[in-house]
């Protein structure tokens, strides 16, 4: 909780600060890469920094988090701070890189913002960036604690993998099988969550993205990639797709993410789009596998037959279950399709069962829009959970 000095001051600076923060975050990037080139080369998601997003969601983070503290001094964003923590676990992430970035990011504000930084400013705004920063030190201590990792010396984070397998989904989406090197279990993991994948390109660089777990074999951890097309494309997509091979070695880390399917009996609905399939796809494998009961409500929309990845696997996991149902929305359908099922996704024409949690991935149109319909329906806040990929840039919506 903020001190009430720091409480009104952030207060009264926040229109100036969220005002600013668009010029301010880049700026903070400039200056921490300039810094430590090696963060760019080896962490942060070249792609991401490219076109800017990341500094987007970095911004939307900040704002959201001082929002909260002025707003709702009595709670924290605890949601927004897990997701944050668990995508910083998956990359290794140490606690001595909360200073580096306390340095530059002030830096910025100072520049950015000018003579208006007093002392009396900069203190209360270094409160919020600690209260941030130590709240999320303190999960990720915990999550690395979980995973058998050493988050203070980023030691454990990453284990050798062979490719055992690897199998063509779509056109764009591939799907690869590893298991571990050393000869020693699988991790264990939660339906719906994800693995950070470390690659070397041709530069020397060691690029990292996350990839969902859209499957549960018994001998191999599984995750798709689709391959990124557009400006710029996916350095590391292109890479796995283009040249990893059946014994090759990738560096994965545990399994993170903290949009994971509950252990509950009430009623799940199942909504993506795209790629989103891929963590609903080993949600629905974990239900089938363990012959669970509940009411599952699947939705999927896609371009067209061709480009919907487990398209085959949502059909038949749909019929093992005794009390599922799928409905599939294409935008550009092949051969006789419904016209009610062409289009886009409207969740507004499903009967949703009270008690109902959601699970959402795709792209942020597509989940705004569900998000809307499922509580247009009735469902609660606080039962609809969405994942995203890439930079959030919904963070604090939920939070």
């Amino acid at each position: 909780m903020l001190s009430p000095k720091s409480t009104e001051i952030v207060r009264a600076t926040l229109p100036a600060v969220g005002g600013a923060i668009g010029e301010i975050a880049p700026l903070f990037y400039d200056k921490l890469f300039a810094a430590h080139p090696a963060l760019l080369r080896d962490l942060f998601n070249r792609g991401n920094q490219a076109s800017g997003t990341q500094q987007q969601a970095l911004a939307g983070a900040i704002a959201a988090f001082a929002t909260a503290l002025v707003e709702h001094p009595e709670t924290r964003p605890d949601a927004m701070l897990s997701r944050i923590a668990h995508k910083h676990v998956s990359l290794g992430i140490r606690p001595e890189q909360y200073h580096v970035v306390r340095l530059h990011l002030f830096e910025a504000i100072a520049e950015v913002l000018g003579d208006a930084v007093t002392e009396e400013v900069a203190a209360a705004w270094d409160e919020v960036y600690w209260l941030m920063a130590n709240a999320l030190i303190a999960l990720e201590a915990r999550l690395y604690e979980q995973t058998g990792a050493d988050g203070a010396a980023g030691a454990n984070v990453f284990r050798p993998y062979r490719v055992t397998g690897r199998l063509a989904e779509t056109a764009e989406v591939t799907t690869f099988f590893v298991q571990p090197l050393d000869g020693g279990p699988l991790p264990a993991f939660r339906p719906g969550q994800y693995v950070s994948v470390q690659v070397e390109l041709a530069d020397g660089a060691r690029q990292i993205r996350q990839y969902s777990l859209s499957g549960r074999p018994d001998d191999a951890l599984q995750f798709s990639v689709k391959r990124v097309t557009g400006e710029p494309d996916g350095e590391v997509s292109h890479h796995l797709h283009d040249r990893v091979a059946v014994g090759d070695t990738l560096m994965i880390s545990a399994p993170a993410g903290d949009v994971a399917l509950d252990d509950g009996d009430g009623p799940v609905l199942l909504a993506s789009a795209g790629i989103g399939c891929t963590p609903m796809t080993g949600m629905l494998a974990h239900l089938a596998a363990t012959g669970s009961q509940r009411r599952v409500i699947s939705v999927h929309a896609d371009r067209s037959q061709a480009t919907h990845a487990f398209r085959a696997d949502l059909l038949q996991l749909t019929e093992k279950l005794p009390d599922a149902v799928a409905h599939i929305w294409y935008e550009e359908p092949e051969g006789d399709w419904p016209a009610d099922r062409t289009g886009y996704a409207d969740l507004s024409r499903i009967e949703v069962p009270a008690g109902t949690t959601a699970y959402l991935c795709g792209p942020l149109p597509f989940l705004r829009s569900a998000r809307a319909q499922l509580l247009a329906a009735g469902v609660p806040a606080a039962a609809v959970h969405y994942e995203v990929f890439g930079p959030d840039m919904w963070l604090g919506a939920d939070a």
